[in-house]
């Protein structure tokens, strides 16, 4: 009896201090109940205490969760079907608040999220243009889903942190005739482009042949000015060297004799001068 009762009464501290006290985890949520009601949320790990056989604790998560919506068909505002595939990172931010509106229960919490999201990600491509909605992926798409969820889900304890598409996409059967549209809207885009640079490469050509031609005409004009003041010039010394009449015969004689070098420099030409000319005269001399 002496060893029985003291492994007794070890027993029943052990089973007493273990009815007496909980273990709280970093990745969740205590919460300690009384005949069902919610009278104590423990959100920091470590040891805790609660009423034996009175009280009683159960867990929710406390990490990050992902919930994966289901593929689903929706219409864009120029009326083109596309497929999305989406999914939703989300937590429990309030636990008092999510079990009093969703019963404590992760199922019904991704149930109203399959709703809300589905019914935003419907509205917000239904607003769009095909064309916007796949430009969109980088991440405008995504906010404006978010912006449009707002704050549906603040009664409920839970925080959406991210919305994503993982694959938004054309029904397979509208793929080809998609795919050639757009190739044949953006090579009508790099026509005009190529127009439109074409014209103003013939703009600036016109515009230099102008400046060259200006340019040219003007350099073409003083050149022949500075032409006429040098024969000027020199017909005023010519008229200075030869201004006696024995002069202006010897002038006339040798351009007489350039003349004829000039024109019997080739063997099998004739000569035929006047008979009055310098160069006669000359001749008739030595007859």
């Amino acid at each position: 009896m002496k060893l029985i009762l003291p492994a007794i009464v070890l027993a029943l501290a052990i089973f007493l201090s273990g009815a007496c006290f909980f273990t709280t985890e970093a990745n969740e949520y205590s919460i300690v109940r009384q005949f069902g009601a919610v009278i104590k949320i423990v959100d920091e790990p470590g040891l805790s205490m609660k009423v034996p056989f009175i009280q009683s604790v159960s867990t929710l998560p406390k990490t990050e969760m992902l919930y994966d919506l289901a593929v689903s068909d929706v219409i864009t505002s120029d009326k083109k079907s596309m497929v999305a595939d989406s999914f939703v990172l989300w937590r429990i931010s309030d636990p008092l608040k999510f079990i009093q509106t969703l019963s404590g229960n992760v199922a019904n919490a991704e149930y109203r999220i399959d709703t809300v999201v589905y019914n935003s990600l419907k509205t917000v491509i239904s607003s769009m243009r095909q064309e916007e909605v796949i430009s969109g992926r980088d991440g405008l798409l995504a906010q404006r889903i978010m912006d449009n969820v707002g704050a549906a889900f603040d009664n409920y304890g839970i925080t959406l942190l991210a919305i994503e598409t993982k694959r938004i996409d054309l029904p397979d059967e509208n793929k080809s005739a998609v795919y050639e549209r757009m190739i044949s809207e953006r090579a009508n885009i790099a026509a005009s482009y190529t127009a439109e640079g074409a014209a103003e490469a013939k703009q600036i050509r016109n515009e230099a042949d102008k400046s060259v031609s200006i340019t040219l005409s003007q350099a073409n004009a003083a050149a022949e000015k500075l032409k006429a003041e040098g024969e000027a010039e020199y017909m005023r010394i010519l008229s200075e060297v030869y201004d006696t009449p024995e002069e202006a015969d010897f002038y006339e004689f040798m351009r007489a004799l350039d003349m004829a070098e000039t024109a019997l420099s080739t063997d099998g030409k004739t000569l035929v001068v006047s008979a009055d000319s310098p160069i006669a005269k000359i001749f008739q001399a030595l007859e």
